[in-house]
């Protein structure tokens, strides 16, 4: 089943985990350690806070450069700046991981990163680039993408050249990548290689994210640093829109590949801001195998010390992913309130997700908490009408639901009155993530959520799931955002 999961500021920690090196191991022990922190009330406390932990792994570095080019696609005279990020393993490594979109239009960038993982031995870089997509455009996107790549390549002097190079692009689909200029800016990227810390390459990936995103565990006497960028088309089927773990312990690539599904199931596909899968949703876990696969001290669990070593990562790859997707949520495209919706009861896994994912992307159940209006119907109304379309014999006698830990359902009817309605509202009016004028912030002021709770009371399956809410922004955002 799903995990049971505490929300804790700034991520959902889980609290158990079926693996298959410590079947019965817990989650959250001494074993793993991350930096959490509980409120922001600027944008340099928020930078400062994530440059405390944004040292990358031993063995990695990384650089960002921009440059600005006016697409052949766009109306003339339309100028933007692209940036190029790079990040960049010591050594080749046989130790990397990836899992891409589900979406039929997938982008060039995805089509060889799949590549990669099925004929590369090693891989050694990764080079990212925001503004451009490279999805279904004019031309041969591919080549453009292997292009790039061989540019990464030929200036790192990669012993394994560019088959160990993984592009990853995020922006405007349909536009083409602006091969020449990207190839002519890469040597300022490269000359910009830095060790101290990942957060230049987190912001240099971001589009319309209002803030960096950046998590950091230790295990097995190594760490884990992932990175996110995304806030608008939104609803993951594998991974998200961009994110990169990096890690120094020396997983093997079996085990990790595994590893990173599992943690992308529960995490990442566990979120939706709109409802709308990417072409270009990728997550890559690369190690600089710098530190040997042994269980910590303190590590838990019983059977051998690489099945606990093995047990101990996961633990903290999968809290990297599931902080990382909270993050995700919370800086959605003009979000001002994130939700987190509990199932449990279900019948079935699917049931339990599904049902999150429909409360999530209910326009209208969003657009009341957008409001701050604790119009409990839009709830009840979107529970029921998947329940209808997709468990239409399942009874509904033991359904209960709650917000903000209120039961406002039970037995058929609604639990509503004045003192309800006024400790709804402030509840709502707490997890507001803008200013006192209402308007976004470009840092995350506290990690509270709007919590939504369903209770099936027929089965034993439950799912959590992460959504935010449907803004006037939003709008504004997606309406212009080519412009």
């Amino acid at each position: 089943g799903a995990m049971a999961c505490r929300l804790l500021p700034f991520g959902l920690v889980p609290l158990a985990l079926v693996s298959p090196f410590a079947p019965a191991s817990p989650l959250l022990s001494r074993r793993v350690a991350t930096r959490i922190r509980a409120s922001f009330n600027s944008s340099t406390s928020y930078l400062d806070h994530l440059a405390s932990f944004g040292e990358p792994p031993e063995g990695f570095r990384v650089g960002v450069c921009g440059f600005e080019f006016s697409p052949q696609e766009a109306p003339q005279g339309t100028r933007v700046v692209m940036n190029l990020t790079l990040i960049v393993a010591d050594e080749p490594s046989s130790s990397f991981a990836a899992v891409f979109t589900r979406n039929a239009f997938c982008g060039a960038p995805v089509m060889l990163g799949r590549r990669r993982l099925r004929e590369s031995a090693t891989l050694q870089a990764i080079v990212i680039n925001n503004k451009v997509s490279n999805v279904c455009a004019a031309g041969d996107g591919i080549a453009d993408s292997e292009a790039i790549c061989e540019a990464v390549a030929a200036l790192l002097n990669l012993r394994d050249g560019a088959s160990s190079v993984l592009p990853s692009s995020t922006g405007v689909i349909g536009w083409s990548l602006p091969v020449a200029q990207m190839c002519t800016a890469l040597p300022e990227a490269v000359r910009g290689l830095i060790r101290d810390s990942v957060l230049p390459a987190a912001q240099g990936i971001m589009t319309t994210d209002r803030y960096p995103k950046v998590r950091s565990a230790t295990a097995c006497g190594g760490r884990v640093v992932g990175l996110a960028k995304g806030a608008g088309m939104i609803e993951p089927n594998m991974g998200t829109m961009l994110a990169f773990i990096l890690t120094d312990v020396a997983v093997p690539q079996a085990d990790l590949q595994s590893m990173l599904a599992r943690a992308a199931d529960v995490s990442f596909n566990c979120m939706s801001v709109d409802a709308d899968q990417s072409t270009s949703d990728t997550l890559v876990c690369l190690s600089s195998q710098r530190k040997k696969l042994e269980p910590s001290e303190a590590a838990d669990g019983s059977g051998s010390d690489t099945d606990r070593a093995l047990a101990e990562f996961e633990v903290a790859l999968t809290l990297v992913c599931s902080q990382l997707a909270a993050d995700v949520a919370r800086n959605g495209e003009g979000t001002t309130h994130v939700l987190r919706v509990g199932v449990q009861g279900a019948p079935s896994d699917r049931i339990a997700r599904g049902l999150g994912k429909a409360v999530v992307n209910s326009p209208l159940f969003k657009t009341a908490i957008a409001g701050n209006d604790p119009n409990v119907g839009r709830l009840v109304g979107a529970v029921g009408s998947y329940l209808g379309k997709e468990v239409p014999e399942l009874s509904l006698g033991s359904v209960c639901m709650s917000i903000g830990g209120l039961r406002i359902f039970e037995g058929g009817s609604f639990k509503l009155n004045s003192k309800v309605e006024a400790a709804l509202n402030l509840h709502m009016r707490e997890a507001m993530l803008t200013d006192a004028e209402g308007r976004s912030l470009p840092y995350p002021p506290h990690g509270k959520c709007v919590e939504v709770g369903v209770d099936l009371g027929v089965g034993t399956a439950s799912a959590t799931i992460f959504g935010s809410d449907l803004t006037r922004e939003y709008v504004e955002i997606n309406a212009d955002y080519r412009s």
